[in-house]
């Protein structure tokens, strides 16, 4: 980029997301593929009143925990962002990132955070992936970009799920994105990685053991943690607003939980009021929004006995938990 600032910058941070953190004179500018303690020099890409972007052009001082990332499209697709950090580091980062989200949001202190659950595969561990197609390439996009980058294969999926991008590509197909299976099953969302999954579940039910009566499944989708909780209660009920969802877990059903399809808040809403809330626990895994207003005014005002809040995003789980 002509006229572009050089810059040498210390990264004082990880920034929620991956980007490194540093300071130019006071403003605060963000580094992506950068690990803190380590001094880069990096370009300016965009500037604002507040903030700036930039690229590192060279790892002046490296950190300890810096890796070669095992990925040959690292830096340049979109997708990752922590291949060049250590896997143990990459879990004190994010376990950092968690508690300084909850402060920052929630304003909440004092936090009983449990040690994080690590994957027991780093790599080789996502059962699907969805790929874009246009007539130069088949992949991911790039960082920040509608670029795309050509994939011929990518290192975190299963082996199965790159059998099947090989095979895309020798089909050569049309216009459009393909979603990259590797097991045949309902076209719903579905925890990415079994292993992680399988441990949450096991997590779950430890807590929830001895819970009470009645299991309350919220945004239960195709019925995952409905069927694995359902032989710790006597009664068991899964609430999707996707009705697709809602048949896939029929269709798996191990016929002791029941399942609504439905809008949430107007069926928690029933439910939690015919129970008896002293021997209930409810389940939420909502989206990426998190809960909505309603329903967390629900939860104030018809609490269960037992509440596990499972999320994909830590700012709206701060934002619920601080409210």
């Amino acid at each position: 980029m002509r006229g572009a600032r050089e810059v040498e910058l210390t990264i004082a941070d990880i920034a929620f997301g991956g980007k490194g953190v540093a300071r130019d004179h006071g403003k605060v500018v963000f580094v992506p593929y950068t690990i803190e303690g380590e001094r880069v020099a990096a370009r300016i890409t965009r500037e604002k009143k507040q903030f700036a972007e930039a690229e590192t052009t060279a790892i002046l001082e490296p950190a300890a925990q810096r890796v070669p990332p095992r990925c040959p499209y690292f830096g340049h697709c979109g997708g990752c962002s922590y291949q060049h950090i250590g896997y143990g580091h990459q879990l004190e980062i994010k376990t950092r990132q968690v508690e300084q989200t909850l402060r920052r949001i929630g304003q909440l202190s004092d936090i009983p955070m449990r040690p994080i659950l690590p994957s027991p595969l780093p790599y080789e561990y996502r059962n699907r992936i969805t790929v874009h197609v246009d007539e130069h390439a088949i992949g991911f996009y790039a960082r920040d970009s509608h670029d795309l980058i050509d994939i011929t294969h990518c290192p975190i999926s299963r082996p199965e799920v790159n059998r099947q991008l090989t095979e895309l590509r020798r089909r050569r197909p049309h216009h459009g994105h393909y979603t990259l299976r590797a097991e045949d099953g309902p076209r719903i969302f579905s925890q990415t990685n079994d292993r992680v999954a399988d441990a949450l579940s096991d997590l779950v039910a430890n807590f929830l053991q001895g819970g009470g009566e009645v299991l309350i499944d919220a945004y239960c989708g195709a019925g995952f943690f409905t069927q694995r909780l359902s032989p710790f209660f006597t009664s068991t009920v899964g609430i999707d607003w996707d009705i697709f969802a809602i048949e896939a877990a029929q269709r798996s059903s191990t016929g002791c939980e029941t399942y609504i399809a439905g809008d949430v808040a107007t069926e928690l809403a029933t439910m939690l009021q015919s129970v008896d809330r002293t021997r209930t626990s409810l389940v939420v895994d909502p989206p990426a929004t998190g809960l909505t207003t309603e329903i967390r005014e629900i939860l104030a005002q018809f609490a269960p006995a037992n509440l596990v809040y499972i999320s994909c995003s830590p700012p709206t789980l701060a934002r619920d938990l601080g409210e």
